[in-house]
């Protein structure tokens, strides 16, 4: 089961992906008032055509972890300092995000952007002191995910969220029911490819900071809701740490591919796209 998001009418419905088109489910705000609910229902209609939105709630949270793979941490500029106890976390918002076949546009000032293939976790229940095997239970799905990142403007302070924000910068895949995915510890295959040619290969059991923890560790100060988004980071491969830096360029393409999860791929798009 592939679930989406659909705009009508002004309106975000959720629904599944078929092969006819889109099955619709609910709005968005009723899909997360009780996900697990709507999962087991069936379609009130199909929806051949329209456009397709990530099936994410305007006010949710999408959390996503920074340095979550040893050999990333050792590529990168934070080489050297050894792993922290606690994730490093960074936000999103959810105007950031987009889906697979939309164009990434390349901000002011950037040479290119950078690829970040992993997999996103959806927390399908309230969590508050949440114990990692309580905060595990409550994930009701996980997708594919790419956090194209401006790295100019990620630098430019030891705060991320600029560079983290692009417009259209975090591709979302479709959500797949987490009884489908099975646990993440186990190992689920991360590939990102530019232009056809892998330049990330990874494996989620290779994660520092496990899912069930890192959100048992986030609803010690903070509320987790429905809808929020645990983003669980990029293994080793991106493009800035090589010699020389290779970027995302306007007419580029890149590809993640997640086991069990499928692929995105998006096209990268010149500056003036962002003022269509």
């Amino acid at each position: 089961m592939r679930i989406v998001g659909l705009r009508e009418a002004g309106n975000v419905l959720v629904g599944e992906l078929t092969d006819e088109g889109v099955g619709i489910l609910a709005s968005v705000e009723e899909f997360w008032t009780a996900p697990r609910h709507w999962l087991a229902e069936r379609p009130q209609r199909t929806v051949v055509a329209g456009e397709l939105v990530p099936p994410v709630l305007p006010g949710a949270r999408v959390i996503c972890i920074g340095l979550n793979y040893l050999k990333h941490v050792a590529e990168g500029s934070y080489a050297g300092e050894g792993v922290p106890p606690y994730p490093t976390l960074f936000a999103r918002w959810p105007s950031s995000l987009t889906v697979g076949g939309a164009g990434i546009p390349v901000p002011s000032d950037e040479d290119g952007v950078d690829w970040e293939g992993e997999v996103v976790a959806w927390v399908g229940e309230a969590l508050v002191d949440a114990t990692p095997d309580e905060a595990l239970a409550a994930v009701v799905g996980y997708s594919a995910f790419n956090d194209v990142t401006a790295r100019r403007a990620q630098k430019l302070t030891s705060q991320w969220t600029l560079g983290k924000n692009a417009d259209r910068s975090g591709v979302l895949g479709p959500l797949v029911p987490a009884a489908e995915v099975g646990d993440l510890r186990d190992g689920l295959k991360v590939v990102t490819r530019v232009n056809g040619t892998v330049v990330q290969e990874g494996s989620t059991d290779e994660m520092v900071y496990p899912v069930g923890e890192t959100l048992a560790l986030i609803s010690r100060t903070l509320t987790l809701h429905p809808g929020d988004l645990l983003a669980t980071g990029t293994p080793s491969g991106v493009g800035y740490s090589r010699t020389p830096p290779w970027l995302l360029r306007p007419g580029d393409e890149v590809e993640v591919e997640v086991e069990r999860l499928g692929a995105i791929r998006n096209p990268v798009v010149a500056n003036e796209a962002r003022h269509a």
